[in-house]
């Protein structure tokens, strides 16, 4: 049952990383692409936007696809460490903790899966790696 449950858990981190690097990547789900997201980092001060754009969207989208599959789990979560950080920072930290108030909490909590999921291990039904 341990195995069933960390695949509930990593195809469900995977699924939300997909979508946002979709968001980013192509416009999908309501984003707004590459170029609307370049210039919306821009605007925070993530400066040159468009390719800081593609580097996080390409980084949500495939450490989501490694999460579902379980295959360099401990690489996945460090890039979903690193960019849940900088919308900590840059973004989320100002606004305090909760995320009804716009706050870092819902970003803090994937970091710790992600990173708890690499501690722990994919499971037995993963890639693995």
């Amino acid at each position: 049952m341990e195995d069933l449950g960390l695949l509930l858990i990593r195809v469900m981190v995977g699924i939300v990383f997909m979508f946002y690097g979709s968001q980013k990547l192509f416009g999908l789900f309501g984003g707004h692409g590459i170029k609307g997201t370049g210039g919306w980092f821009e605007s925070i001060g993530v400066k040159p936007g468009v390719p800081a754009a593609v580097l996080s969207g390409l980084g949500e989208f495939l450490s989501g696809i490694l999460f579902i599959i379980g295959l360099f789990l401990p690489l996945a979560a460090a890039i979903i460490t690193i960019i849940m950080a900088g919308a900590i920072v840059k973004v989320h930290g100002s606004k305090g903790f909760a995320n009804g108030a716009g706050g870092y909490e819902y970003n803090l909590m994937l970091i710790v899966v992600a990173i708890g999921m690499a501690l722990v291990g994919p499971g037995a039904f993963a890639l693995g790696l």
